[in-house]
């Protein structure tokens, strides 16, 4: 059954504005943590050059992915995998390499083992310069952006103790340690923001 996500519906257009500038023109792009599927359906269209290989770890997710993919008349999105950001082996599920990784509302709905293994196994995947691209609510330096984003922060922590907004500070420290350069920040709507990370050259 194909369903949807209102806040899906609300950024499409200003993430895929984003993501325009800094995908790759060619190559395999995986979306993890793809949830219903309408990202991953919206930037087919509008990348045409580009193959999608959307994922989740949720089977309500995988089958609404595979039931949105069957309304395409392309081949630019690939059957929904099954990944689990938090196995630091699930890298070794990609047969083939990807150009970039998109992360799209991942970090602050899930422990921070699974920002982790995120930023492992994208580290294990991408190429040099290849790009991860994350969305979300994030802290700058310690500080939310915005008390909105303080007090989403108290009701996810109330949902899950695990779960928060991240801090850009500490997703940035990781990120080095695993061999890529400093994230660039990118100002999103409503308090959000695109972290841009890129594994180094050398």
């Amino acid at each position: 059954m194909r369903l949807t996500s209102p806040a899906a519906t609300r950024n499409l257009a200003p993430i895929g504005e984003k993501l325009a500038g800094l995908l790759p023109a060619t190559g395999t792009v995986l979306e993890v943590a793809s949830g219903p599927g309408q990202h991953v359906l919206a930037f087919a269209e509008r990348f045409p050059a580009l193959r999608w290989v959307p994922s989740d770890t949720d089977p309500r997710a995988l089958d609404s992915i595979n039931a949105w993919r069957e309304t395409v008349s392309h081949d630019r999105i690939a059957p929904a995998l099954t990944i689990d950001l938090a196995d630091g082996t699930w890298s070794q599920q990609l047969l083939h390499p990807v150009a970039a990784i998109v992360a799209i509302n991942v970090c602050h709905i899930a422990p921070l083992a699974v920002t982790r293994g995120l930023l492992t196994g994208a580290a294990a995947l991408l190429a040099p310069a290849a790009p991860l691209l994350v969305y979300g609510p994030f802290k700058r330096n310690g500080a939310h952006m915005a008390p909105s984003n303080a007090a989403f922060d108290k009701s996810l922590r109330a949902q899950d103790p695990s779960w928060g907004v991240r801090d850009e500070t500490k997703i940035n420290a990781i990120a080095q340690e695993l061999g890529f350069a400093a994230t660039v920040w990118h100002d999103m709507p409503s308090n959000n923001a695109m972290l841009e990370l890129r594994k180094r050259t050398h």
